[in-house]
Protein backbone atom coordinates (compact mmCIF):
# COMPACT_ATOMS: atom_id res chain seq x y z
CA UNK A 1 0.00 0.00 0.00
CA UNK A 2 1.25 3.46 -0.89
CA UNK A 3 0.18 6.67 0.79
CA UNK A 4 0.81 10.08 -0.74
CA UNK A 5 0.86 13.42 1.07
CA UNK A 6 1.02 16.67 -0.87
CA UNK A 7 2.18 20.06 0.33
CA UNK A 8 3.03 23.44 -1.12
CA UNK A 9 -0.22 24.75 -2.53
CA UNK A 10 -1.46 28.26 -1.90
CA UNK A 11 -2.42 31.61 -3.37
CA UNK A 12 -0.13 33.36 -5.82
CA UNK A 13 -0.42 36.21 -8.30
CA UNK A 14 -0.30 35.58 -12.01
CA UNK A 15 3.29 35.26 -13.17
CA UNK A 16 4.41 33.89 -9.83
CA UNK A 17 5.76 30.50 -8.85
CA UNK A 18 4.90 27.66 -6.51
CA UNK A 19 6.51 24.32 -5.80
CA UNK A 20 4.40 21.32 -4.86
CA UNK A 21 5.85 18.34 -3.03
CA UNK A 22 4.50 14.85 -2.60
CA UNK A 23 5.93 12.39 -0.10
CA UNK A 24 5.22 8.72 -0.63
CA UNK A 25 5.20 6.05 2.04
CA UNK A 26 5.17 2.34 1.38
CA UNK A 27 6.77 0.38 -1.41
CA UNK A 28 7.41 2.36 -4.55
CA UNK A 29 10.09 1.84 -7.16
CA UNK A 30 11.71 4.12 -9.71
CA UNK A 31 9.85 2.25 -12.44
CA UNK A 32 6.53 3.21 -10.84
CA UNK A 33 5.43 6.49 -12.37
CA UNK A 34 4.58 9.36 -10.08
CA UNK A 35 2.75 12.38 -11.30
CA UNK A 36 0.46 15.32 -10.77
CA UNK A 37 -3.13 15.75 -11.83
CA UNK A 38 -5.32 18.78 -11.42
CA UNK A 39 -9.03 19.41 -11.34
CA UNK A 40 -10.50 22.84 -11.75
CA UNK A 41 -14.00 23.64 -10.55
CA UNK A 42 -16.53 22.15 -12.93
CA UNK A 43 -13.91 20.44 -15.07
CA UNK A 44 -12.57 16.94 -15.46
CA UNK A 45 -9.39 15.87 -13.74
CA UNK A 46 -6.40 16.04 -16.09
CA UNK A 47 -2.90 14.64 -15.93
CA UNK A 48 -0.46 17.55 -15.77
CA UNK A 49 2.85 15.71 -15.68
CA UNK A 50 4.44 12.44 -14.68
CA UNK A 51 7.94 11.07 -14.29
CA UNK A 52 9.10 7.49 -14.57
CA UNK A 53 12.63 6.05 -14.75
CA UNK A 54 14.03 9.48 -15.58
CA UNK A 55 11.56 10.24 -18.35
CA UNK A 56 8.96 12.97 -17.89
CA UNK A 57 5.84 13.96 -19.80
CA UNK A 58 3.71 17.09 -19.66
CA UNK A 59 0.34 18.24 -20.87
CA UNK A 60 0.80 20.85 -23.60
CA UNK A 61 -0.68 23.69 -21.54
CA UNK A 62 2.16 23.58 -18.99
CA UNK A 63 5.16 22.78 -21.19
CA UNK A 64 7.94 25.29 -20.65
CA UNK A 65 6.40 26.52 -17.39
CA UNK A 66 6.18 23.47 -15.12
CA UNK A 67 8.96 21.04 -14.24
CA UNK A 68 8.44 17.69 -12.56
CA UNK A 69 11.28 16.08 -10.66
CA UNK A 70 11.70 13.13 -8.37
CA UNK A 71 14.02 12.13 -5.56
CA UNK A 72 13.76 8.34 -5.32
CA UNK A 73 15.81 8.16 -2.13
CA UNK A 74 13.34 10.48 -0.43
CA UNK A 75 10.31 8.97 -2.21
CA UNK A 76 9.31 12.49 -3.12
CA UNK A 77 8.07 14.03 -6.34
CA UNK A 78 8.01 17.77 -6.97
CA UNK A 79 6.21 20.06 -9.34
CA UNK A 80 7.87 23.41 -9.90
CA UNK A 81 5.30 25.76 -11.39
CA UNK A 82 6.52 29.02 -12.92
CA UNK A 83 4.76 31.76 -14.87
CA UNK A 84 1.49 30.74 -13.30
CA UNK A 85 -1.76 31.76 -14.96
CA UNK A 86 -5.26 32.10 -13.55
CA UNK A 87 -6.26 29.06 -15.62
CA UNK A 88 -3.80 26.98 -13.57
CA UNK A 89 -6.13 27.40 -10.58
CA UNK A 90 -7.21 23.93 -9.46
CA UNK A 91 -6.84 21.27 -6.83
CA UNK A 92 -3.61 19.44 -7.59
CA UNK A 93 -3.38 15.74 -6.79
CA UNK A 94 -0.28 13.59 -6.51
CA UNK A 95 -0.58 10.08 -7.90
CA UNK A 96 1.48 6.93 -8.26
CA UNK A 97 0.87 3.76 -10.19
CA UNK A 98 1.93 1.79 -13.25
CA UNK A 99 3.10 2.56 -16.74
CA UNK A 100 1.30 0.63 -19.47
CA UNK A 101 2.16 1.31 -23.10
CA UNK A 102 3.48 4.73 -22.15
CA UNK A 103 0.31 5.66 -20.27
CA UNK A 104 0.26 6.30 -16.54
CA UNK A 105 -2.34 4.26 -14.69
CA UNK A 106 -2.85 5.80 -11.27
CA UNK A 107 -3.53 3.40 -8.41
CA UNK A 108 -2.77 5.69 -5.47
CA UNK A 109 -3.83 9.26 -4.82
CA UNK A 110 -3.03 12.04 -2.41
CA UNK A 111 -5.68 14.17 -0.75
CA UNK A 112 -5.07 17.17 -3.02
CA UNK A 113 -3.73 20.67 -2.48
CA UNK A 114 -5.36 23.88 -3.67
CA UNK A 115 -3.50 26.18 -6.02
CA UNK A 116 -5.12 29.54 -6.67
CA UNK A 117 -3.66 32.03 -9.15
CA UNK A 118 -5.09 35.54 -8.97
CA UNK A 119 -5.11 37.88 -11.95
Amino acid sequence: QVQLVESGGGLVQAGGSLRLSCLASGTIFSFNPMGWYRQALGKKRELVAFVCSGDSRYVDSVKGRFTISRDNAKKTVYLQMNSLKPEDTAVYYCAAGRLIAGTMISDYWGQGTQVTVSS
